[in-house]
């Protein structure tokens, strides 16, 4: 398996991913595009994952490179390639296939859980994934369903949490990859953030309890798994 990531910030990495994938001795490159490294040709992968960052999808101003990047990734999904989206990855997806990608209605930062829609039981993924999980989250900004998509997941401050398309495309707007130290990273790098509104804890709420982080692996390594069974 060839699996090519693309990264928007130092302290946003693979997280609980990569122990995975290197205990399946996959082939693992990357694009760090905070430092202007080149995209490959899409031919080198047959699995592209694209990472979460602190910009918007729709700051081209402040970082070119997003331009580059959204043509990469509707180019990837032209070929049939396998993409899985976190956080801004998602929303990335989203806006590339023609979906709004907009504030939410509350920024979300913390452990809160989400909810398998309806509609996710017609999905395959959907019907292994556990029907109510506590995840990490940490977003201001949110996507509607591109056409084609069915929802996945809910949550009460942010209806969209996650979506499939032809069992191909898996997206999700929190981040089932968080670690304790990507999230002491995103604490030491995005502070300000913090700021106690409704859905946002604070750094020892986050911390406190690492048992979530752990059952976090578990269910990464759910969505993975699942993954896999479609090459």
């Amino acid at each position: 398996m060839r699996i090519h990531y693309l990264q928007h910030e130092s302290f946003e990495d693979l997280g609980n991913m990569e122990p995975y994938f290197r205990k399946q001795n996959y082939r693992l490159t990357s694009t760090h595009l905070y430092i202007n490294q080149k995209l490959p040709s899409v031919d080198e992968f047959d699995w592209l994952i694209i990472m979460g960052g602190p910009m918007s999808i729709h700051d081209e101003k402040n970082y070119p490179w997003l331009i580059e990047e959204k043509l990469f990734i509707r180019k990837a999904i032209d070929s049939g390639k396998k993409v899985l989206g976190i956080c801004l990855g998602s929303q990335l997806i989203a806006n590339v296939l023609g979906a709004r990608v907009e504030k939410n209605p509350y920024p979300e930062i913390g452990w809160y859980p989400v909810e398998l829609t309806k509609e996710a039981g017609q999905t395959t993924i959907g019907k292994i994934l556990p029907q109510t999980q506590t995840v990490f989250h940490w977003h201001n900004e949110t996507f509607q369903i591109p056409e084609g998509g069915i929802r996945l997941f809910k949550s009460e401050p942010c209806p969209n949490q996650g979506y499939v398309i032809d069992n191909r495309i898996f997206a999700f707007q929190f981040h089932p990859e968080a670690t304790v130290n990507l999230a002491k990273e995103l604490i030491k790098n995005c502070a300000k953030e913090l700021e106690g509104s409704k859905y946002v804890q604070s750094e020892k709420q986050i911390l406190t309890d690492k048992s979530k982080f752990n059952e976090g692996v578990l269910f990464m390594e759910k969505i993975l798994g699942e993954i896999e069974k479609t090459f």
